[in-house]
């Protein structure tokens, strides 16, 4: 029997081992041209080896979004032109093509933008998202590099930089490594510093009122609390920001958010956008089968909570705010639907404050929300009966709050 479990052990090691040391890597670089004359930036993608991947499926959205493609190999563009397939040739394979960055919104604001001297976007319109046949055992190993024009002096993205104007792309999450989230290049300013485990930047064009500093400021306020909620931090976030015509919102992406420069970083109702879009950034929890509340609901709860528990607010700032979140809320009826608007956030904002007070009373302050949303972030898509039922396996029986018709 000894023998026996011997032998099954080291079956099961080499089991363990043989992707590791089998898996063949495999170069696949990005290389991106801004051209701001015409709007738009060429990329272009590099396999080392074409054979290694029999197929990338393009999803390429709006028609026109993408032009001007270029392949080693066969590149089928359906009739549509919004998906388009390319099958690289052997050997060093190349497809390239042009995408319009500015982004024009019916209000006349920008969510995407480049000027004579600047550029803000996001890596996801660079390359669209794909579906990857490849080989067995190919390990594809992705990196991006800027080409800049005259006069532009440097280039900012979520993702390590291993070089000038070049950044290393792995995201464990994905079979296809691409360029994601907010991206910022040209004649910008950067303040850096490291947050625990994150190395944090804010960037901004020159001239656009970015308030780096008091961003940085917020940010180191509030991060101690920020990460005893979400103990998963990213290695790298990078915030930009600009002023009109951008869009006035902030909004996250990957390790990266986008603020308006006229945004307040604390807004008068006492939550901050900032702290909102972190929690999102941070926590990846998706509400799903019309459960929007509940990644809506977390964000803007823990927008005020930790600036509160990090001392940024009073108890008489607090209950005003609870004065203000009934009054706003009072006419809703029901947290499931298509659309969440500002109300049924509020709404949810006073049941999720709800049920941590009950998480506390039913466990003698043990546990708390908190213990709840790690939960979910380990879940990551959840629906709202995977919320109750998470929810009172942390109580450790039914939840009151929970049983509400708002749910229903």
């Amino acid at each position: 029997m000894r023998a026996c479990g011997r032998l099954a052990l080291t079956g099961l090691l080499l089991v363990l081992s043989t992707p590791l040391w089998a898996a063949k890597k495999v170069d696949l670089e990005y290389r991106v041209q801004l051209l701001p004359a015409s709007d738009q930036a060429e990329v272009q993608l590099t396999l080392a080896e074409g054979a290694a991947v029999r197929s990338l499926d393009f999803n390429l959205g709006e028609q026109g979004a993408y032009t001007d493609f270029k392949a080693d190999g066969s590149w089928q563009l359906q009739a549509d032109a919004r998906r388009g397939q390319w099958h690289p040739a052997p050997g060093k394979a190349n497809l390239s093509y042009r995408v319009k960055l500015s982004h024009p919104l019916k209000s006349g604001s920008f969510d995407s933008r480049m000027t004579p001297n600047w550029a803000l976007f996001r890596g996801d319109d660079l390359v669209p998202s794909a579906r990857l046949d490849q080989q067995d055992g190919i390990e594809l190993v992705s990196r991006l590099t800027f080409e800049l024009p005259a006069g532009w002096k440097s280039v900012e993205t979520a993702w390590p930089r291993i070089g000038k104007n070049r950044f290393r792309i792995d995201n464990v999450s994905r079979l296809f490594d691409r360029p994601t989230g907010w991206m910022l290049a040209g004649t910008i300013g950067t303040r850096r510093t490291r947050l625990g485990e994150s190395e944090v930047s804010v960037a901004a064009p020159q001239s656009q009122g970015m308030r780096r500093m008091d961003v940085l400021t917020l940010m180191t306020f509030v991060w101690p609390q920020l990460q005893s909620v979400f103990p998963r931090t990213p290695p790298k976030l990078l915030i930009v920001g600009a002023g009109d015509p951008m869009w006035r919102v902030a909004i996250g992406a990957d390790n990266s958010i986008f603020l308006h420069s006229a945004r307040p970083l604390v807004s008068e109702s006492g939550s901050s956008p900032l702290v909102r879009e972190l929690v999102r950034v941070f926590g990846r929890i998706q509400g799903s089968q019309r459960s929007d509340w509940i990644d809506k609901g977390l964000a803007e709860y823990y927008a005020i909570e930790l600036v509160r528990r990090a001392g940024g607010m009073s108890d008489e700032r607090y209950q005003n705010l609870q004065l203000h979140l009934t009054k706003e809320s009072r006419k809703v009826t029901t947290l499931r639907g298509e659309r969440i608007d500002q109300s049924t956030i509020a709404r949810t904002v006073l049941l999720l404050q709800d049920l941590d007070r009950e998480i506390r009373l039913q466990t003698r302050d043990k546990r708390s929300l908190d213990d709840v949303t790690q939960g979910l972030m380990r879940l990551g898509t959840v629906s709202t009966p995977e919320f109750i039922q998470l929810s009172e396996s942390v109580i450790g029986g039914p939840s009151r709050v929970l049983a509400s018709k708002l749910l229903q």
